[in-house]
């Protein structure tokens, strides 16, 4: 299982929290890659629903992984 900032940017509207024939069938309706659907079949089997990406895929780059501190260049 891959994870892409591109591929889980198609659930970021997802329907949280859900299972995760939920959210197969959520990117199934939206028109995801096939990549996101193969990712979200590859998921253990279980009976607690995911909060949000952050359950899926732990390692999610936030916010502050792109924040660069401006002060360090010159424009």
């Amino acid at each position: 299982m891959i994870w892409t900032v591109e591929l889980a940017s198609f659930l970021t509207d997802a329907p949280w929290p859900a299972s995760k024939e939920e959210l197969i069938d959520y990117a199934d309706r939206i028109g995801a890659p096939l990549e996101v659907i193969e990712n979200l079949t590859e998921l253990e089997d279980t009976e607690e629903l995911f909060e949000g990406i952050e359950d899926i895929w732990p390692d999610v780059p936030d916010d502050e992984d792109y924040f660069y501190n401006d002060e360090e260049y010159d424009y």
